[in-house]
């Protein structure tokens, strides 16, 4: 009786890719989710909070080039979902869009700007940490 062992194809799937995406995706949520607590806080009175509400919409602007960058590793050396690109990108380009709406004092276009952009951190980071995320490109299961 032949017992040879057989390679068995497996379908490459995202892993160190995903797990960089994760955490990026991650750090941009906490970050948009303070934006509010702190444009809240200094409405009720804590002028100071203004400064770090300012100071973090700012930074979001590099965390979002890191989640981009992310989102390529995913895409192309993970074989992970190509939609997420784009929707990296055009996140990229809202929290931009922010900040100047911020820094020019448009609160008309900032707010609801930011509320989109919040609900759209959140769902992006639920599907990140979804099984659906961890699916190569194609199909494969």
């Amino acid at each position: 009786m032949d017992t040879m062992i057989r390679p068995v194809a497996v379908a490459r799937r995202p892993r160190v890719s995903l797990w960089l995406l994760r955490l990026v995706i991650t750090v941009h949520l906490g970050a948009v989710l303070a934006q509010p607590v702190l444009a809240g806080m200094f409405l009720t009175g804590d002028v100071d909070a203004i400064a770090a509400h300012g100071l973090i919409g700012s930074l979001l602007a590099l965390v979002a080039m890191f989640v981009i960058a992310a989102t390529l590793a995913y895409v192309v050396g993970g074989r992970g979902r190509v939609w997420v690109v784009p929707v990296a990108v055009l996140l990229f380009l809202a929290d931009g869009f922010q900040i100047g709406m911020g820094y020019a004092r448009q609160l008309q276009l900032h707010v609801p700007l930011g509320v989109a952009i919040v609900t759209a951190s959140v769902l992006l980071a639920i599907w990140a940490w979804s099984p659906s995320a961890a699916r190569p490109r194609g199909g494969a299961r």
